[in-house]
């Protein structure tokens, strides 16, 4: 069961995503950049959707000054995924996350994963992009009608 603590709001717009996972055995690195517009509709959603994840149990902690700790675990085709992370909202236009994850048995060979995560506020969406969509670095928009 999720607890109920709900993130800060952050501003409608366009936010830009830079980020990195880490995934084990190998420490094989992988950076990732890209635009999301987003809506407290959107935000809402996601993080509804985050707390309904079947097979998976998840506990999200206020721990003040703009932090959320996450703690979840999930039984996914036999596999267990324990996870951990920090959310830190440094103001409502730019936010930092980490995040760990094991996986037990190895899936796909892989048994741990490490993503950091930066995002900012950078102003108004497109006028062809919605909440939800992302726009990949080379440009191509990716449209989403959920979370």
């Amino acid at each position: 069961m999720a607890q109920t603590t709900d993130p800060p709001k952050l501003k409608e717009g366009l936010w830009e995503v830079h980020g990195q996972t880490i995934e084990n055995p190998g420490n094989k690195r992988t950076d990732f950049t890209y635009r999301l517009c987003r809506d407290h509709a959107y935000d809402d959603a996601a993080n509804k959707k985050l707390r309904e994840v079947e097979g998976c149990s998840t506990v999200l902690k206020d721990l003040g000054g703009g932090r959320i700790a996450s703690t979840s675990s999930c039984q996914v085709a036999g596999v267990t995924i324990d996870s951990t992370g920090l959310m830190v909202y440094k103001d409502d236009s730019s936010t930092h996350a980490e995040s760990r994850a094991t996986f037990t048995p190895a899936f796909e060979g892989k048994s741990d994963e490490t993503i950091t995560q930066d995002q900012k506020f950078i102003g108004k969406c497109p006028e062809d992009v919605k909440p939800g969509d992302r726009i990949a670095a080379d440009g191509r928009i990716w449209h989403s009608n959920s979370p």
